[in-house]
């Protein structure tokens, strides 16, 4: 896979270098050295963890879903933590529009006082 940035009119992805983790209330539940973040005009920049770099035994899918004219349908996940769940926290392109393909098989992350996303 080449670190060249994937572009769209709309959306720009790239592979950040270093080590990224995602803290759940306190907790290590990803730690990564292939992050991507997705740059959508309008939006802030988003962190994209690839999902076999999560402790996806902390998530569970909810029902909630949503649909993005170009990235596709998004499915939610909630993190399940010792004080209780974390609701639609995380999100993910199960089967992106080809354009974004890149972030199949990876999760993103609402940003709130129980996550804290950051370069280690």
């Amino acid at each position: 896979m080449g670190q060249e940035p994937i572009m769209t009119e709309h959306i720009k992805i790239r592979a950040l270098s270093g080590k990224w983790s995602i803290r759940a209330a306190g907790a290590v539940i990803a730690e990564t050295r292939g992050a991507l973040e997705l740059t959508e005009r309008g939006y802030d920049p988003v962190i994209y963890f690839p999902r076999d770099d999560i402790a996806m035994a902390f998530l569970d899918q909810t029902d909630k879903t949503s649909h993005c004219p170009h990235k596709g349908d998004a499915s939610y996940f909630s993190i399940i933590t010792k004080n209780g769940p974390i609701e639609n926290v995380a999100w993910s392109y199960e089967t992106p529009n080809e354009a974004v393909a890149k972030i199949k098989h990876h999760l993103a992350f609402y940003l709130n006082d129980k996550i804290t996303i950051e370069q280690v």
